[in-house]
């Protein structure tokens, strides 16, 4: 897999900064300083993750993350001093892969770095696809077939499905979930999880081909095959 990161940030110091500490683990790293540039590096370069700030002019961070999320799977951080959790779900809920407040550690900034593209590479190495009666998940090229139709789905809605569909009948809560297909501890609302599930459940909305994404009051979900 690549080591090209794509940094897109209006703080220039911080840029430099993060730029250093990525070149010492052996990243190349390529800088863009507002949301339309960052796009533009995006469409030009294919980067293995982006660095993404949301508070940028031209177009935020938002935008960009929808901009990307439209084509690519590619991994999304969030590094951002909007450290409120409306604004973690939402960036989470959009296709984030994780979400880091300003100020940071550059150590810890490094370790979920790696955490995220380690994340990316076994995603790309474990088994492809997952087939179910009327369902068929393939991890390998983000697609979901059910009742002979493809699903359109975010990246984060597919992996949570597959990896529920991965361990039939055993019970996640809601924290595990989030460190398992977000790959981070993420501490405060989870309702992310939930929005997540309601979407699924309403794309696949026949319970009648012996499987069902269940919920376990007071633990968490399943993928229950009967």
């Amino acid at each position: 897999m690549s080591k090209h990161i794509l940094v897109i940030d209006d703080d220039k110091n911080i840029c430099e900064v993060i730029k250093l500490y990525l070149k010492k683990e052996g990243f190349e790293v390529v800088i863009a300083n507002d949301g339309q540039a960052g796009i533009d590096e995006f469409v030009r370069e294919t980067p293995a993750l982006i660095v993404l700030d949301i508070m940028m002019p031209i177009k935020d961070g938002w935008e960009v993350l929808k901009h990307v999320r439209k084509t690519s799977t590619v991994p999304v951080i969030m590094l951002t001093a909007k450290g409120e959790t409306f604004d973690k779900v939402l960036g989470l809920e959009l296709g984030a892969d994780d979400y880091i407040v300003k100020p940071f550690d550059p150590k810890e900034f490094i370790a979920r770095v790696k955490a995220v593209t380690r994340r990316a590479n076994q995603m790309e190495e474990e088994s492809s696809s997952i087939e179910y009666t009327d369902l068929d998940i393939n991890i390998s090229n983000y697609t979901v077939t059910y009742k002979d139709s493809i699903v359109e789905m975010p990246p984060k809605e597919i992996e949570l499905l597959f990896f529920l569909a991965s361990h039939p009948n055993k019970v996640f809560t809601r924290e595990q979930l989030l460190q398992q297909v977000w790959d981070f501890e993420f501490f405060g609302d989870s309702r992310t999880v939930d929005v997540h599930i309601k979407r699924l459940r309403k794309k696949l909305y026949d319970q009648n081909s012996g499987w069902e994404i269940k919920t376990v009051w007071g633990v968490g979900y399943k993928f229950e095959v009967r």
